[in-house]
C-alpha cells in the first residue's frame, strides 16, 4: 500500500485536530490479547479512530517485537495519513516488546559517570543508537526518551532510576549523548518531563505533585538538562503533570500557557513538538474533565494530546473551542506545521530523488533481524558490569550442598514478574549449590519465621520505583525480613536488584562485614552478573568494587 502525506490545509477542522491526538493501543494483533481494555481499544474502534477520524499517532505497549513489527504495518495501512508511532522505551525496545533488547536503567550509566565520565557518555550514545535501530526495525518512529529529569529526591516514586543521574551536569551530558545516538536514525526523540519531575515524592499517575522551588532554583537545576537537550536538537518535549507555583499559581505544567508557551517556546526558543504526558493519569483526570483537559492543553500550547481518555470527545471539544474563538485556528495550524515537519523527518526523501519515502510502498517484511544483535547484548552486559556495586569482604558457602541453605527471594508481584521463573539465574545459581528456594511477594500471607527452620540465607530483593503503586510496603516487608535474619544470625548475604536507594536503606541496619551486592538491572543478565560477583567473592574472600570494562562498539 502507498501512503501519501497530504497538504494539511486540505483537511477539515476535525481532521486537523485529530492529527494532534495520539491514542494508546496494544502491540498485540488480536483483540483477545488486549491486556488493558480500559486504555486499549479493540481493532474495530482503533481502525475507526485512524481511518475515519484521522487520528495522527499511536503509542504501543505490549506484545513481542516481531508481532509489533506486523502491528505497525497494520496501523499504517489503516491510516489515511502516515502515523507517528511511539513507545516508552527508556530502557531499550525490549523494555516494552519481548525479544528485543532490554537495556539497563539510565541511572546505571549515571553511576558509571561518577568514576568514568567518558565511558558513561559513550554508553549513553550507544544506548540511543541501539534503541533507535531496534525501534525503526519494528516500525516505531518516535522514542519517548530520554528522561531529562534530575532525580535529586531519593523518595521520588515515579522517576527514580529512569533518570540518568542526580545532578544537572550528569543528566545533561548523558541525555545529550543518548540523543546523538538516536539521531543516527530517522527516529524522533523526546525530552521529558518539562519543566522537571525529579524533585517530587508523589506519583503523578495517581495525584498532582507540587514543586515549591523558586525561579532561581529551577534555572540552576531543573531547566539545565532541558536547555542542553534543546541545544542538542531534541525533536519533542513532553510535559509534566505537576504544579509549580513559581511559574503558574493555578494550573499544572501540562495545562499552563505560562510554562509551555511563555517559558518553553519564547524564552527557551523551542520550535519542535510539544506533547502531553498521558492525559489519563490521575494528576489530570482527578481535577479536570477528560475533554476540558484536552482543550486546556491545546490552549496552553500543546501540539499532541497523548492518550486522552475519550479521543473522539477530545477532538470534538477542541473543535468546539476553535469554533467559539477560545482557541484560534492559527494555533491549530502552527501545531499542524510542526507535526508535518516531524512526519517528514521520520519519512525522509530517498537520496537523489525528489519524492518522499511515504510515497513509496511499505517494506514487505519487518526488519526483525536487527533485534537483539550481539553488539547490543554486549553493550547491556558491559553497562551492568561497570555499574555493579559489591560490598563483600568475603563469606563462606555452606560446607555441604544438600539442603543447608535458603535462597529467599522477595519481589513485588510474583505472578506478573517477567524476570523471574524457574530458569532465572536468581533461582538456578543458588539451586546448583543446594539452596532451597522460597519466594515471597506483597501478596504472601504473614510468615511465621520463628516456626521455620533456621538456615544460612541468601536474601535477594527485587525492588524499584513502579508507576501506579508505591514500593513502600515492599520495603517494609524487606526490612522486617532483614531484621529477623540478622538478629537470628541467619543472613549470609544481601543482593538488591533495581533501586540504589533501597540498597542504601537496607544496608543501614546491617553489619559492615556482611556481603552486599547491588545491580541496577533485574533481568537474567543482571542476575548473572551479580551472582557471579557474589560467588567469586565467597570463593576468594575479598572485597570487590565495580570497575570500568572495555568499550564495545555498537555498529549500525
Amino acid at each position: 500500500m502507498t501512503l501519501l502525506l497530504p497538504d494539511w490545509e486540505a483537511l477539515t477542522l476535525a481532521e486537523q485536530v485529530a492529527q494532534m491526538v495520539m491514542v494508546r493501543a496494544s502491540g498485540h494483533l488480536f483483540d483477545h490479547q488486549i491486556e488493558y481494555p480500559d486504555w486499549e481499544p479493540p481493532a474495530s474502534v482503533l481502525q475507526h479512530w485512524l481511518h475515519d477520524l484521522g487520528v495522527g499517532g499511536v503509542i504501543l505497549l505490549g506484545g513481542a517485537a516481531a508481532e509489533v513489527a506486523l502491528r505497525t504495518q497494520q496501523l499504517q495501512e489503516w491510516a489515511k495519513v502516515p502515523l507517528l508511532i511511539a513507545a516508552d522505551v527508556e530502557e531499550g525496545v525490549g523494555q516494552r516488546f519481548a525479544g528485543a533488547t532490554w537495556l539497563p536503567p539510565p541511572m546505571a550509566v549515571g553511576a558509571i559517570a561518577s568514576s568514568n565520565l567518558e565511558q558513561a557518555i559513550y554508553y549513553a550514545e550507544q544506548m540511543g543508537a541501539a534503541t533507535a535501530a531496534e525501534a525503526i526495525a519494528i516500525g516505531i518512529n518516535w522514542v519517548l526518551a530520554p528522561v531529562v529529569d534530575v532525580n535529586n529526591n531519593p523518595e521520588n516514586p515515579v522517576i527514580n532510576i529512569r533518570a540518568w543521574g542526580e545532578t544537572a551536569a550528569t543528566v545533561s551530558q548523558l541525555t545529550t549523548a543518548f540523543i546523538r545516538g538516536v539521531q543516527r536514525y530517522s527516529v524522533l526523540t523526546t525530552a521529558k518531563h518539562f519543566p522537571g519531575h525529579g524533585d517530587t515524592d508523589i506519583d503523578s499517575h495517581l495525584d498532582l505533585p507540587v514543586i515549591s522551588h523558586d525561579q532561581t532554583r529551577l534555572e540552576a537545576i531543573e531547566l539545565v538538562p532541558f536547555r542542553a537537550a534543546l541545544k542538542a536538537g531534541v525533536d519533542a518535549v513532553m510535559t509534566a503533570h505537576l504544579q509549580i507555583p513559581a511559574l503558574d499559581l493555578n494550573l499544572p505544567a501540562t495545562l499552563s500557557a505560562s510554562i509551555l508557551t511563555q517559558l518553553l517556546r519564547r524564552e527557551l526558543g523551542f520550535t519542535g513538538l510539544t506533547v502531553t504526558d498521558a492525559l489519563v493519569m490521575g494528576a489530570i483526570t482527578q481535577r479536570y474533565g477528560a475533554n476540558e483537559a484536552a482543550v486546556l492543553a491545546v490552549e496552553a500550547g500543546v501540539d499532541i494530546l497523548l492518550m486522552p481518555a475519550d479521543p473522539e470527545g477530545a477532538i470534538q471539544a477542541v473543535c468546539g473551542a476553535v469554533e467559539t474563538g477560545r482557541i484560534t485556528a492559527a494555533q491549530i495550524h502552527a501545531s499542524l506545521e510542526r507535526i508535518w515537519q516531524a512526519k517528514q523527518k521520520v519519512c525522509p526523501a530517498p537520496v537523489g530523488d525528489t519524492t518522499h519515502a511515504w510515497e513509496q510502498p511499505l517494506p514487505p517484511l519487518p526488519q526483525i533481524n536487527q533485534l537483539a544483535q550481539p553488539a547490543t547484548i554486549a553493550l547491556s552486559h558491559a553497562i551492568l558490569k561497570a555499574s555493579l556495586q559489591c560490598h563483600q569482604p568475603g563469606s563462606r558457602l555452606p560446607e555441604t550442598q544438600s539442603e543447608t541453605a535458603r535462597n529467599l527471594i522477595l519481589v513485588d508481584d510474583a505472578l506478573n514478574c517477567t524476570f523471574l521463573n524457574r530458569q532465572a539465574p536468581a533461582v538456578t545459581f543458588p539451586s546448583a549449590l543446594g539452596y532451597q528456594l522460597q519466594v515471597i511477594d506483597r501478596y504472601t500471607p504473614r510468615v511465621n519465621w520463628e516456626a521455620m527452620k533456621h538456615l544460612p540465607t541468601l536474601l535477594q530483593v527485587f525492588v524499584r520505583g513502579n508507576p501506579f503503586r508505591s514500593s513502600t510496603s515492599l520495603m517494609q516487608h524487606a526490612q522486617q525480613i532483614l531484621e529477623f535474619l540478622r538478629s537470628t544470625q541467619q543472613l549470609q548475604a544481601l543482593m538488591v536488584y533495581g533501586s540504589p536507594y533501597a540498597m542504601t536503606e537496607l544496608r543501614t541496619c546491617l553489619p559492615l562485614d556482611l556481603p552486599c551486592i547491588f545491580t541496577y538491572g533485574q533481568l537474567p543478565a543482571a542476575q548473572t552478573v551479580a551472582l557471579e560477583a557474589w560467588l567469586m567473592g565467597t570463593q576468594a574472600g575479598s572485597r570487590e568494587t565495580s570497575s570500568p570494562v572495555a568499550l564495545q562498539e555498537f555498529t549500525d
